[in-house]
């Protein structure tokens, strides 16, 4: 398991050099921000992103996302210009050396919470997510009704949208999502890039849009559409942990060799499709089981902590009662999870047979 973290380019309020101090951390998770959905990337571009990364002494592990075009997802005749724009971005970031890919298939909005703010006993705030607090939510306003989504769709916008997945079912979704990946696939393997779908966040239905990435049983059959190495998972156990259901080191062993990064953090479920994130190892995922099976598959790929409570007065306004401006993100809880996974990691790969061990890489 490499250790790797997310950072959001220039613009973050975490800089690299802060990253690059974090003990084990070898590898960055980022992606070309400026380039809208469907656009082209160009080699240049990614090639500037990790240079930025590696002047810093860390390697570009990981793009996430290369957004997939609504019209994609839609099956809009439009859809086929889109694919061949992302079969180029693809060829872009193999040519750039970044072996990685992150996406997903969720219609409109990608990870949704109803509170980017919810104050713990012990004063940090985490984000949220309660099916009762959306059901309230009213998107007539547009998407800026919606916590972390103020910037994304005007209101025609997103009724558009909405009217536009009104005759589109789950079945529907999978065919799109075969089609993309029929064309994908094979483009992937030509530039040496993984592809790894991304669980939908949270695993159910959101406001009557489809959702199709939801259980252990999608997953393995989005890597039966195209059976490739190439064609991947992104195992998050945040996202998969919010269905206490869900046996997450038994799907780890399922995907095998087809897991291509991992997104490790915790989730403390409070009732049905009502959940909020917590430090690692504070939640309701067997972090520890997980990390178990990862190492008895041999995974040697990407891994972050993923999102981590705003603690310690991190973002705070001089009133100390206001997040960051990209609350999940901050640098500290972060960094304590990274420590964490290390630690288990470590732990994990040392308590194993001699004769079966694999030298930890963090």
């Amino acid at each position: 398991m490499r250790l790797t973290f997310r950072w959001y380019g220039p613009d973050d309020p975490v800089p690299l050099a802060h990253i690059r101090q974090i003990p084990g951390v070898t590898g960055i998770v980022s992606s070309l921000h400026g380039v809208a959905p469907g656009e082209t990337w160009t080699r240049p571009g990614v090639e500037a992103l990790r240079g930025e990364v590696e002047a810093h002494g860390l390697a570009l592990s990981v793009i996430e996302s290369l957004p997939v075009h609504e019209a994609i997802k839609l099956g809009r005749p439009e859809r086929d210009g889109f694919i061949d724009a992302y079969c180029e971005s693809l060829a872009a970031i193999g040519a750039a050396g970044v072996p990685v890919v992150c996406y997903n298939f969720m219609p409109v909005f990608d990870w949704t919470r109803t509170d980017l703010a919810l104050r713990l006993d012990d004063g940090s705030t985490t984000l949220a997510y309660d099916d009762a607090d959306a059901a309230r939510i009213d998107l007539a306003l547009g998407a800026a009704a919606l916590p972390g989504w103020h910037a994304a769709y005007a209101p025609d916008e997103l009724a558009a949208l909405f009217a536009a997945y009104a005759d589109v079912g789950e079945e529907q979704l999978w065919a799109h999502l075969a089609y993309f990946l029929e064309r994908v696939v094979p483009a992937a393997e030509a530039a040496g890039v993984k592809i790894a779908l991304h669980p939908d966040d949270p695993p159910w239905s959101i406001f009557g849009l489809p959702r199709i990435a939801t259980s252990a049983a999608a997953l393995v059959r989005v890597l039966e559409l195209v059976d490739s190495p190439a064609n991947g998972i992104t195992f998050c156990t945040g996202s998969l942990g919010a269905d206490p259901t869900v046996d997450l080191p038994a799907l780890v062993r399922r995907i095998g060799s087809r897991l291509h990064f991992a997104h490790l953090r915790d989730v403390a479920v409070t009732g049905p499709r009502r959940f909020h994130e917590t430090a690692h190892g504070e939640g309701d995922v067997d972090l520890p089981a997980v990390v178990a099976a990862l190492a008895e598959i041999g995974f040697d790929g990407p891994a972050r902590p993923d999102h981590g409570r705003m603690i310690w007065g991190e973002g705070d306004t001089p009133t100390g009662d206001a997040p960051s401006a990209r609350p999940g993100y901050g640098l500290y809880d972060r960094a304590l999870g990274a420590a964490y996974l290390r630690g288990l990691w470590e732990a994990t790969v040392r308590a194993r047979a001699p004769s079966e061990a694999e030298p930890a890489s963090l």
